[in-house]
């Protein structure tokens, strides 16, 4: 198998688009050699480098998340599994937030769609007078917010 690969290759291997790694590599995420054709030969490390890129996109890691965890791999060779892991050790906490928000979305929708209660007065979400609006923008119930913390108390 060959130790470097064209961006075609790449982009096979990958299932990115050509656009996306040449993305990536303006961003330094990547550096290719050139041949004496200019063409660019890309490592086969790559492959991997561009899988932990997908894989964060679809856990939710913004292109700076997913840039500074790149940016600690090594060019130009297979990262190891201690540099996985320290990656993984970084972005742990941000992914036990993320699934306990997950959850707590899950269950509070589960309860609303299934509950029944056909009156706005007992509802958890029911957002009379956009009272939530005081904690600031966004789907405040969602985000953590009770309507208790809005209740007037005398």
């Amino acid at each position: 198998m060959a130790e470097q690969l064209s961006i075609g290759d790449l982009a096979r291997r990958t299932g990115l688009s050509v656009s996306a790694i040449r993305f990536y590599e303006a961003r330094g995420l990547l550096s290719p050699i050139r041949t004496r054709g200019n063409q660019r030969r890309f490592p086969r490390a790559d492959i991997r480098r561009l899988s932990f890129a997908m894989i964060a996109q679809q856990l939710g890691l913004s292109l700076a998340e997913i840039e500074a965890e790149l940016r600690t791999l090594p060019n130009g060779r297979s990262p190891t599994r201690a540099d996985w892991a320290m990656i993984s050790r970084r972005i742990r906490g941000r992914l036990d937030r993320q699934i306990r928000f997950l959850e707590q979305t899950r269950d509070r929708l589960d309860g609303c769609i299934g509950c029944g209660c056909l009156s706005l007065d007992a509802c958890g979400l029911y957002n009379a007078a956009d009272r939530a609006a005081k904690a600031g923008a966004g789907p405040r119930y969602l985000l953590g917010n009770s309507p208790a913390d809005f209740e007037d108390r005398a």
